[in-house]
């Protein structure tokens, strides 16, 4: 038998805690002196301890972990619920992170604001362009929303052109256009690179043209798409500027890609004008 403060020294936990636990009747010493009142645990009682920390530590609450362990549960049963809670915590610590990354893109906007010059903007003609293509629907245009639809559909449609032997001749072009049949804020997501071949039926993939732009602003991006915001607001700031207006959503070409390293990311945003 240990006293409550060898105990919480064994467990790694304060005796406040251990304290706690008890009048809750969570951990319950094995024995309590009638006359002084101490507590006394067993050794055997550190594996329950080890439980209500493992539970706690994964985000269930007090009354949760509780419930859980008075339904005694086999150690295969709990290592599942340890799993799948650990599975939850991985996928929101990565949506977290995303928004972060985000905050910090758009605070970098901000920062900018006032020193984004337009004299980067090029009013060219983009020709028809024939491309292989899958397209997909994305909640939103918000870079949360396509960023998981386009990447798995440029990996499915690479691996489809492999199969079919059709070589790439140019580079890769996102573009977009209103899903109607959805949500009013969903887009469907068009994942497409240039090739030299003509339609086939037995293609798993379309190949089409994409309609020449007569008048495209466009502005070369630099870095991440997840700071694409300070390019298109100095595509904006032009086209107020000179009067023009704008015609759909931007299309993006990919000048340069490394799958390591964002920052190293070029891409073309051409966005039709009138």
């Amino acid at each position: 038998m240990f006293s409550i403060g060898d105990f919480a020294k064994l467990g790694r936990v304060s005796v406040r805690m251990l304290r706690h636990y008890d009048a809750i009747g969570l951990l319950v010493p094995a024995q309590v002196d009638a006359g002084s009142g101490y507590r006394s645990y067993r050794a055997e009682q550190l594996r329950r301890l080890n439980r209500i920390l493992a539970l706690k530590d994964l985000g269930f609450t007090l009354q949760r972990v509780q419930s859980i362990l008075d339904e005694k549960l086999g150690a295969d049963e709990l290592r599942g619920m340890l799993r799948m809670r650990r599975a939850q915590l991985q996928e929101q610590m990565a949506a977290d992170a995303a928004r972060l990354a985000s905050v910090e893109a758009r605070l970098r906007t901000i920062e900018r604001e006032g020193r984004m010059s337009t004299d980067d903007v090029v009013v060219k003609q983009v020709p028809r362009t024939r491309v292989a293509e899958l397209a997909a629907v994305a909640a939103s245009y918000e870079g949360s929303d396509i960023g998981p639809v386009i990447q798995p559909l440029y990996d499915e449609l690479f691996r489809r052109l492999g199969m079919a032997g059709v070589k790439i001749s140019g580079p890769p072009i996102a573009y977009y256009a209103a899903a109607p049949a959805e949500s009013p804020e969903a887009v469907t997501v068009h994942a497409a690179v240039a090739v030299a071949v003509e339609p086939d039926p037995g293609y798993d993939f379309a190949v089409l043209d994409l309609p020449e732009l007569p008048n495209a602003a466009t502005i070369v991006h630099h870095g991440a798409m997840d700071e694409a915001d300070r390019s298109m607001h100095t595509l904006a700031q032009w086209i107020d500027d000179n009067g023009y207006k704008m015609e759909g959503y931007a299309r993006e070409v990919c000048l340069e890609f490394d799958p390591d390293d964002p920052s190293k990311w070029v891409h073309e945003f051409q966005v039709s004008i009138r």
